[in-house]
């Protein structure tokens, strides 16, 4: 049984991932000025620039059934394996199950509980057990397994845009300026986001992302595949992701590198890192 692999672009997967691992993906979509655009058919600076401007003038929504049904019926396979940004964060696993439904072909909708480079790291496990040729079932397995075990740590460049988009109140976003903080917030295994101690500095930020991912490092043998993930900040991100490959070679590495979709919900500047273990319980 021939299964493909389908996902959204909150993954943020680099273009040479999607084509080496024959990954269909479904783009998001941004509302500006009353028209609907798909992620990735606007420049940054366009995006960037409006929310500056005015956060709340863009807005961001889920993909139709419609569209991933479109995407499942161009797709040659036996099976199907849809991995879907977190579910309580968009209407996108939601969209998916719907088109599952209305699909010829046996079809695995996966909520991957996580977003971005973690998201990615989940879908690209997802295809190399399709292209093992594991069957849906196995395939399906594998990507919750991951699910359960990535994890993502990541920081904002200051607080202002979340200040401007009404995230935090305005008393904590003017505190927050003064001190030069910046947030820092984890998606840990099993979906649950937790808001961290921000950091005073950039710099200080970056150390504690590396500190996280130190901790985290099992005492036995294991493998990572890490992603170092960035909105609009790619010579940090190949920074992060060179320390830690300086430390612990991975299997598997890649930048991904936020769409304009998801640049609209952190702001510019963001940077993180993603991965998880292998060959432990841990």
């Amino acid at each position: 049984m021939t299964v493909a692999i389908l996902t959204d672009s909150a993954a943020s997967l680099p273009p040479e991932a999607v084509e080496a691992c024959r990954v269909t993906v479904v783009p998001l979509h941004l509302l500006a000025d009353g028209r609907y655009i798909k992620d990735g058919e606007t420049a940054y600076d366009e995006v960037v620039d409006r929310i500056a401007a005015d956060p709340k003038s863009v807005t961001t929504s889920a993909p139709s059934p419609g569209e991933f049904l479109a995407a499942m019926e161009a797709v040659d396979a036996d099976g199907l394996a849809i991995v879907t940004v977190a579910s309580h964060m968009s209407a996108t696993y939601k969209a998916a199950w719907s088109a599952s439904s209305l699909c010829s072909r046996p079809v695995r909708v996966i909520d991957s509980g996580t977003a971005a480079g973690a998201q990615g790291l989940v879908v690209l496990a997802a295809a190399e057990a399709a292209a093992a040729g594991a069957g849906l079932d196995a395939v399906e397995a594998r990507a919750l397994e991951v699910a359960e075990r990535v994890e993502l740590v990541a920081a904002v460049h200051g607080i202002e845009h979340l200040t401007r988009s009404g995230r935090v109140p305005g008393l904590a976003g003017w505190a927050g300026k003064r001190l030069g903080l910046h947030p820092l917030f984890a998606f840990r295994p099993g979906g649950k986001v937790v808001t961290l101690r921000p950091a005073q500095s950039r710099s200080a930020a970056l150390e504690r992302l590396l500190t996280r991912w130190r901790r985290s490092r099992p005492k036995g043998p294991a493998v990572l595949r890490v992603a170092a993930v960035h909105a609009e900040a790619p010579a940090e991100a190949e920074a992060l992701l060179a320390r830690v490959s300086a430390e612990v070679p991975p299997a598997l590495g890649f930048i991904g590198q936020f769409s304009p979709v998801m640049v609209t919900h952190t702001g510019p500047g963001l940077i993180g890192i993603a991965w998880w273990w292998e060959g432990t319980s841990a």
